[in-house]
């Protein structure tokens, strides 16, 4: 019996340090490849497959993780430091950080609820009406900030929501003499919309993956104690209640990933296929902001559909609203109202912010548009979308959040010298996430090694066998496993990792490089089955304690209509706004210095 259980202790300490061993021991295991390959496709294999074990174990934190290229590449005679370190402040990288903080301004100014309670009024207040508004709103907000702030903010307007359609059966329950109620919640009505203190409690306890204790703050527990004659009526208002929680909880995290792909910094993954893009080809691939909205937006919002239907489907039916589900649908568009009226009229600070986000869409939108002359092409020098954002996010950072510089009345302007701007740096210094800017940075590394090193034409070398297969069915098992690598990695770091093998498969099987990317990019934000994701993912579950097999069973099914919708308008739609038709020129590998081979290689595509 001693024996067994040492062995037991042994395991549990085995199991409980894991990732130490997988830290230590991973590069070891590898060893020969450097050692016994012939030159740096071998030495560069060797550090983009510890990357990618210790991004999908997390053996070391993922942003430092990322910081290994400028450790090893120099080390290995891959690239020397200076081009290493290079890689990790690209053109892509300041366009992302003027995305956040143009997001963490709106953040500030509180705009994004406003938002979020004004398209919920006109909506209607049915459970399925009202889980379209939520999932509109968040859809619309996930495009422009974060997907977790975007869920975090809408849990909370959710739960208050919810508790209102089911307190009238709560307060009937307190007149039957079989129920005896026990300690309550607080009353909805009274439910607060001041929601920094509620998104640092559930954001925090999601990352550290303290699922009971973020569940705990949303979900209170049974105010009922029920005798065996009044449990059946209690237990079927409360599984209502469940379901109808479930439903729209889960339905706001799909939104919000979906949400993500419909705009270049809807998330990581499209900014990584920018800056790769931008690398492999300059700007000749023809993608951009606008072309990306044109191409994956009229996809978002099918998907979003189908997860509306689907959901709909699995937890709620689709029974007409009965005499009192109307009655309590006012009460809650009067809830609803109120919660906006609290906000009172819109202040300077929403305003300003309103006016800079829309002037900084419009400058990303038709710097390139392709179907009119982009006002970049007015200007003497290349200008990039970083420049447009930087710009807006100067003005974030000059313009005051209280107009007192209008005020004549001196003791009005002394009253209180301290005004803010529209953005303050403490704020960015404290909620921008840079370990996501190392994450870009490693990427970018590992796609110039590949490049530098030979190393991605070598892969393309021996994928050619895949030339037989037609390029839809090349596609699809493409978006198969992204789908499912990403249930349990980082949609960034696959997004590294996936997007330049995928460039040279493409050349391989001379399909424009676009028709491969495009999907495998907006299939590394549509991970839906567990909980570990994606943040979101993670709030509803922890938010709703729901059951990992609803959301599993839910998830799967939401995975298949995802992959299939983008890879259907890819081959339709994608063709129309990229010409897939053809292999592009721009894709061609150019040799440099060697003109002859190039005429070459162009002389060979051109013929077959």
């Amino acid at each position: 019996m001693e024996g067994i259980q040492k062995m037991r202790l042994r395991i549990s300490s085995l199991s409980s340090h894991w990732k130490t061993y997988v830290l230590l021991l991973l590069p070891l295991i590898l060893l020969p490849l450097p050692i016994m390959g012939s030159g740096k496709e071998a030495r560069t294999g060797f550090v983009i497959i510890i990357m990618a074990i210790y991004w999908m174990t997390e053996a070391l934190p993922v942003p430092v993780t990322s910081l290994l290229p400028v450790v090893l590449f120099p080390l290995l005679g891959v690239m020397d430091t200076k081009k290493v370190c290079t890689a990790y402040m690209k053109e892509t990288t300041m366009m992302f950080i003027g995305g956040l903080m143009v997001a963490l301004a709106i953040e500030n100014s509180n705009l994004h609820k406003r938002i979020a309670l004004k398209v919920l009024l006109f909506v209607g207040a049915s459970p399925r009406w009202l889980m379209l508004g939520f999932m509109l709103t968040t859809m619309f907000l996930s495009m422009w900030i974060s997907n977790t702030a975007t869920t975090a903010m809408m849990v909370p307007i959710v739960e208050a929501v919810v508790q209102e359609l089911f307190k009238d059966n709560v307060e009937e329950t307190k007149g039957d003499p079989n129920v005896r109620v026990g300690p309550k919640r607080s009353s909805t009505s009274s439910f607060s919309l001041e929601m920094d203190h509620s998104f640092e409690n559930i954001y925090q306890n999601a990352e550290t993956g303290s699922v009971d204790s973020v569940a705990d703050d949303y979900v209170g527990k049974s105010c009922v104690e029920l005798t065996t004659s009044g449990e059946q009526r209690c237990s079927d208002q409360t599984d209502d209640k469940k379901k109808i929680s479930s439903c729209v909880l889960m339905s706001i995290a799909y939104a919000s990933n979906i949400g993500g792909t419909g705009s270049l910094i809807g998330s990581g993954p499209q900014l990584v296929l920018k800056g790769i893009l931008n690398e492999l080809y300059g700007s000749d691939s023809g993608l951009n902001f606008a072309t990306w909205m044109a191409f994956n937006i009229p996809g978002m919002l099918i998907n979003t559909f189908f997860a509306w239907i689907w959901l709909q489907y699995l937890f709620i039916g689709f029974k007409r609203t009965t005499a009192d589900g109307k009655g309590k649908a006012v009460i809650v568009k009067n809830l609803i109202r109120k919660k906006y009226e609290e906000l009172g009229p819109m202040t300077f600070h929403e305003l300003v912010t309103l006016i800079l986000f829309i002037s900084c869409v419009a400058l990303w939108f038709f710097r390139d548009p392709q179907f009119i002359t982009g006002w970049s092409e007015f200007l003497p020098a290349v200008v990039d979308d970083a420049t447009a954002v930087m710009a807006i996010v100067m003005l974030f950072f000059i313009i005051p959040a209280k107009p007192k510089f209008w005020f004549t009345n001196q003791g009005e302007r002394d009253s209180d010298r301290s005004n803010p701007s529209l953005l303050e740096w403490k704020s960015v210094q404290d909620k921008l996430p840079w370990g996501i800017i190392l994450l870009f940075g490693g990427g970018f590394a590992i796609s110039d090694a590949s490049k530098i090193s030979g190393l991605s034409t070598w892969l393309g070398s021996q994928l050619a066998g895949l030339s037989a297969l037609p390029p839809f069915a090349i596609m699809l098992i493409i978006c198969i496993m992204t789908a499912a690598i990403t249930e349990v990695a980082s949609n960034t770091a696959i997004a590294n990792i996936l997007l330049p093998i995928l460039s040279e498969m493409a050349n391989t099987v001379q399909v424009n490089p676009l028709f491969l990317m495009l999907p495998a990019t907006a299939t590394c934000s549509y991970a839906f089955m567990l909980p570990v994701a994606t943040p979101p993912n993670a709030i509803v579950f922890a938010a709703g304690k729901m059951n990992p097999v609803d959301m599993m069973k839910a998830g799967f099914f939401m995975n298949i209509i995802c992959v299939f919708t983008i890879c259907v308008l890819t081959t339709s739609f994608g063709s129309v706004i990229f010409g897939f038709n053809e292999f592009p020129d721009w894709a061609i590998p150019k040799i440099p210095n060697n003109t002859m081979v190039t005429v070459s290689l162009i002389s060979n595509y051109t013929t077959q």
